[in-house]
């Protein structure tokens, strides 16, 4: 009885010492991460989207390095979310996790990736949007609930980026 005792305290404290060290770790990160700015807001009337699909918010790293999570914000937490893209931006609608937008004069690229910080997944079965906030550049992946939509967001914000250095350069910015 004793040893059963004993092998059930230390297999809580080895727990617990192990939640501590994940939670100092995810409250440094949130230090470190301290300059990124707040994010932009969600416009009041975003309009019709010219592409949407449900899936999952994967998370945010710093761009280029996909393992680097995002903590500020809630950019690093996994959620189920719906992607929609629109004429002056892209809306992630996340569940349990404010809404994330991105104007789109802040994209830089798409792509397809096979996984980021935590998520992988078969061969190009993520959607990565590379954007600019203030001076970070960021990687933000989605997963499409369902595959045809991945190829139908991915040519929309293809166009959108395309089109939003021309929509810069005609105001005068």
């Amino acid at each position: 009885m004793d040893t059963k005792l004993l092998s059930a305290v230390i297999t809580a404290a080895i727990i617990a010492v192990a939640l501590v060290l994940m939670w100092l770790g995810w409250r440094n990160r949130l230090k470190r991460q301290s300059d990124v700015a707040p994010l932009p807001a969600v416009p009041a009337e975003t309009g019709s989207p010219a592409a949407q699909a449900e899936g999952q918010y994967v998370t945010t790293t710093t761009g280029g390095d996909w393992l680097d999570r995002v903590a500020v914000h809630s950019l690093g937490i996994r959620t189920n979310a719906t992607l929609a893209v629109y004429p002056h931006g892209v809306l992630f609608d996340r569940s349990g996790a404010p809404a994330l937008y991105i104007p789109a004069a802040s994209l830089a690229g798409v792509r397809q990736e096979s996984g980021m910080a935590g998520k992988f997944v078969e061969k190009d079965g993520l959607l990565v949007l590379t954007w600019n906030h203030g001076a970070h550049e960021l990687d933000t992946g989605f997963r499409t609930r369902r595959a045809a939509d991945k190829d139908t967001l991915q040519a929309a914000l293809q166009e959108l980026i395309s089109s939003a250095p021309a929509a810069d350069a005609s105001s005068g910015k």
